[in-house]
């Protein structure tokens, strides 16, 4: 293909159709000259105009008649059409609006000025109409990026043309699914299961949308005998302390099995240790039943957070251990130590923390637990059951689930339900007293969904 360049045309009077060039050839303007008509141009091939056009109706497409403005932009705006901006994203991502009402052959010039587009993205609002053919705003991912779009139609809308491709910008899609109580918090969707169920999921989404799901899973507490019970295991991405969130998790189109883990059931007569109580899971996580509590020489259970060590006038039954099996950020903790003499027990182990010593007579406090806003409320989860003692009144439930330490013969308090809280320990060690349950578990899971 030839380049024609434009000189000087003088048509005599009624001369009829003027051909300049031959057919795919290309029409050029050059800087500094001005082509100026009172009739039309038609144009079935490319005019690249980098001189002036005035006076003319056209039919066909003329390249680079984007006006350029040459002050940045730093924030939102709607675009006018026939204009190109520069887009500084530095200080953050922002939306250029695309004209609310365009007609055919509007054009919009779009340039990344700071090369920053691939860290703090440009999305381009659709205000109404499509883009390529789709309902969606786009989204410029690419360092550098720029694009040219023109209005066609209400079918297709805004189209790239030949200043840039259509993958220079992208269409981002979100992660959509159905399963559990689903609540909303701005632009994020929160699936909470109580209960087993099926997190399914219909769209997968794309990274210029969303294409993963932070989680938080607690398995069931396990249950207090002398020792408090230890926590069920907790998991989490992207909510509670920083030291213990994992990385969220990609998805794809299928169901998830969830399963949240029951609390244990405490021995109907004391006469060995808890029971541990049972794994919550979603994809890929798995956390850890908690441990029950020691009774008298009976070790405590190990698990996601242990059991606490029965007291010296028990026998001393062992402390469970945390973390068991061990995965990274750890899902929680041991059971407490029994304190030098008397018959106060400890604390079961909490997802922030060992288990409380015990003193004397006086049982250990239970573990810590952790605080996390996963569902948009900041809540306290996995805390140790507290240790059983003999006298001074019952030791306190730690926040987080834990049950309360009995003292006695009085049985210690139960975990709370759907906290993964261990349950408290009793000092009775002649089967008089039924141990206490754990508190059953709970899976959360939360993405972008808009």
């Amino acid at each position: 293909m030839s380049e024609v360049k434009v000189n000087k045309i003088t048509p005599t009077a009624n001369c009829g159709t003027v051909t300049l060039g031959d057919s795919g050839d290309t029409i050029a303007i050059p800087a500094g000259v001005t082509l100026t008509s009172g009739g039309a141009l038609q144009n079935s091939g490319t005019i690249t105009n980098t001189g002036t056009i005035s006076g003319v109706a056209i039919t066909g497409t003329i390249d680079n008649q984007v006006n350029w403005q040459t002050t940045v932009k730093t924030s939102t705006f709607t675009a006018s059409a026939g204009e190109g901006y520069f887009l500084n994203t530095t200080s953050g991502a922002f939306t250029i609006n695309l004209p609310a009402s365009p007609s055919a052959g509007d054009l919009v010039g779009i340039k990344d000025y700071a090369n920053t587009a691939d860290t703090n993205n440009i999305t381009i609002g659709r205000n109404g109409s499509k883009i390529e053919g789709v309902a969606n705003d786009f989204v410029i991912t690419v360092e550098g990026g720029s694009i040219t779009l023109i209005y066609v139609d209400a079918t297709k809308g805004w189209l790239s043309t030949a200043a840039a491709k259509a993958s220079d910008i992208s269409n981002p899609q979100f992660v959509t699914a159905t399963g559990g109580t689903i609540t909303t918090s701005g632009d994020f969707k929160i699936h909470t299961f109580t209960g087993p169920g099926t997190f399914c999921v219909s769209n997968a989404g794309n990274p210029s949308g969303s294409n993963t799901v932070d989680y938080m899973t607690i398995a069931g507490g396990g249950s207090g005998a002398n020792g408090g019970g230890g926590a069920g295991g907790y998991r989490s991405s992207g909510f509670g302390p920083s030291p213990l969130r994992g990385t969220a998790l990609p998805v794809s189109v299928q169901g998830y099995p969830v399963v949240v883990g029951a609390g244990a059931t405490g021995e109907p007569n004391l006469s060995t240790a808890g029971p541990n109580g049972n794994p919550s899971s979603f994809s890929s996580i798995t956390s850890t039943a908690g441990g029950g509590g020691a009774w008298a020489s009976v070790a405590g259970g190990s698990g996601g957070s242990g059991g606490g060590q029965a007291g010296s006038s028990y026998g001393s039954g062992a402390k469970g251990s945390g973390n068991t099996p061990p995965v990274s950020p750890p899902q929680g903790n041991p059971g407490g130590d029994k304190g030098p003499n008397g018959p106060g027990s400890a604390g079961g182990g909490g997802a922030g923390g060992t288990g409380g010593a015990s003193s004397g007579s006086s049982g250990g406090p239970g573990g810590i637990g952790v605080a996390n806003a996963i569902t948009n409320s900041c809540t306290q989860y996995a805390s140790g059951g507290s240790g059983g003692g003999d006298s001074g009144g019952p030791q306190a439930a730690t926040p987080g689930g834990g049950g309360n330490g009995g003292t006695g013969t009085a049985a210690g308090g139960n975990g709370t339900t759907n906290t993964g809280g261990g349950g408290g320990g009793t000092r009775d060690e002649l089967g008089a007293t039924a141990g206490s349950n754990g508190g059953s578990g709970i899976v959360v899971i939360r993405y972008k969904f808009q």
